[in-house]
């Protein structure tokens, strides 16, 4: 059971949800190919009904630990340092980010931005959903738009949500892995018809790597 206490440094970012962290490859968007090591924070309630972590969208089955400690494990690895989710601004991430820029280390997001925007960031990427849309000032502080592509309305919401990142973002369209096959042909036809977008694949599961 966890105690007020704790409860409280997990709510000032003292302590994350955590529901794993691991040494990779980046398999998406802009940094693919790219060694990274992954902090999984547990929570998100956005809610998508595809996502293929939905083991992480209740915080409660993650332990809270210890900042300092996702700090010390992260630096033995990489200097690139992906913290995902769930959806981590659920939390503030404030203390984390410190740490791992304390430690010199590459700070990257990926975030619906369904939450107020925390922490100290190197690279944002932003991917948005319908259910729950980003807040605050996410969209100018974005380096990477990456939509989900998973039924042809999708190419509007794209659309939608590329009007409000700054000029200096990538876009990127991205087929949801269960409906590629076709999905891709839709994606490729629609970028080279609008090449301000780039394809983004999922390559970490055509490796076969976490």
């Amino acid at each position: 059971m966890v105690t007020e206490k704790v409860m409280d440094l997990v709510n000032q970012g003292l302590m994350l949800p955590l529901m794993e962290e691991f040494y990779t490859i980046q398999g998406e968007g802009y940094h693919k190919g790219t060694a990274a090591y992954f902090i999984r924070v547990g929570g998100c309630d956005v809610g998508c009904h595809w996502c293929d972590v939905k083991e992480s969208w209740n915080a409660e089955t993650h332990p809270p630990t210890d900042i300092d400690s996702i700090v010390a494990n992260a630096a033995q690895y990489s200097n690139t340092i992906v913290v995902t989710g769930g959806e981590p601004l659920t939390w503030d991430m404030g203390p984390l980010t410190e740490g791992l820029k304390a430690k010199n280390l590459q700070t990257h997001i990926e975030t619906s931005g369904a939450y107020p925007l925390t922490g100290i960031w190197d690279w944002i990427c932003l991917s948005p959903k319908k259910n729950k849309l980003p807040v605050g000032d996410v969209y100018d502080k974005t380096d990477e738009l990456k939509v989900i592509v998973y039924n042809r309305h999708d190419f509007i919401f794209a659309e939608e949500q590329a009007e409000k990142v700054n000029n200096n973002c990538v876009l990127y369209l991205q087929p949801e892995w269960s409906v590629r096959e076709k999905m891709i042909p839709l994606i490729v036809d629609y970028v080279m018809k609008n090449p301000k977008w780039k394809i983004s694949l999922q390559t970490h599961k055509y490796l076969n790597i976490p």
